[in-house]
């Protein structure tokens, strides 16, 4: 599995009341996606970012992070074959990633995710 990227998605109750600390106060004002469940944050001068989530909208439960790979079906495929809990199956959503989640050791549920156009 070849990691690309890593994005902590942090859970708040209600994005809009949390956009003004994430934009201003810390300067993340490129708002890079919005589903109203989950939004991306990021620093057009570093790139940093950071993704808040309400409740995610298909998965029976919340990640902490999102693990974007090159290839998820191969990743699931690993997964799968080293004996990891998958808590979400792996599903093409309609806002075009393919993802699927599981669960890591201490308990933390991660989404393994790649996008697609």
């Amino acid at each position: 599995m070849r990691v690309i990227s890593v994005i902590p998605n942090l859970n708040v109750p209600d994005i809009d009341a949390a956009r003004e600390f994430w934009t201003d106060v810390l300067g993340l004002s490129t708002e890079e996606m919005n589903l109203g469940w989950v939004a991306r944050f990021t620093s057009p001068e570093t790139g940093a970012h950071v993704q808040l989530v309400s409740g995610d909208a298909t998965a029976p439960e919340d990640s902490v992070l999102t693990v974007r790979v090159d290839d998820v079906d191969a990743a699931y495929e690993e997964v799968v074959a080293a004996g990891v809990e998958v808590v979400h199956p792996l599903v093409t959503e309609e806002w075009g990633v393919r993802r699927f989640f599981v669960r890591a050791p201490g308990g933390l549920v991660l989404n393994i995710a790649q996008h697609h156009a």
